[in-house]
């Protein structure tokens, strides 16, 4: 699953999710793309799930990119402990998505496999998304 290899800080503040996304909102590397219509955290997890979803319905042609990185530290209190007493210990990481934010692009394959394998994928993630087709893109004439 994807983590940092280390961070700065062991614990961070969970701070807010407010507004649309400022930065990678853009088809950058692919042909096709999921686009997050709604805030949330999604784990490595979640993104791991996704990406083998795609994956496999590609039937491994193609190339896929992954635009997120979970990277924020989420902590935990164990059960049954009481209020106070500090912050809980790390449990585990996550990549906050705002809307209009770029999860999964893909290259290489047609265009009625790109759009079912994203919509596997999507399925996957806590969050609603909505395919995405590069603006200059031209159906390949075979």
């Amino acid at each position: 699953m994807l983590q940092p290899k280390k961070t700065k800080y062991r614990r961070r503040q969970k701070g807010r999710m407010k507004g649309n996304s400022q930065r990678g909102y853009q088809l950058a590397f692919g042909s096709f793309g999921i686009k997050a219509m709604e805030s949330a955290w999604i784990t490595g997890r979640q993104i791991e799930a996704a990406r083998q979803a795609v994956t496999r319905h590609m039937k491994r042609e193609g190339q896929l990119w992954i635009r997120i990185f979970p990277d924020k530290p989420i902590t935990k209190k164990p059960a049954e402990v009481r209020m106070g007493k500090g912050k809980g210990a790390p449990e585990g990481f996550v990549a906050p998505v705002t809307p209009g934010r770029i999860i999964l692009e893909i290259e290489g394959v047609p265009f009625e496999v790109a759009r079912e394998a994203l919509r596997l994928g999507s399925q996957k993630l806590p969050i609603k998304a909505k395919f995405m087709v590069r603006h200059d893109y031209i159906e390949p004439q075979e």
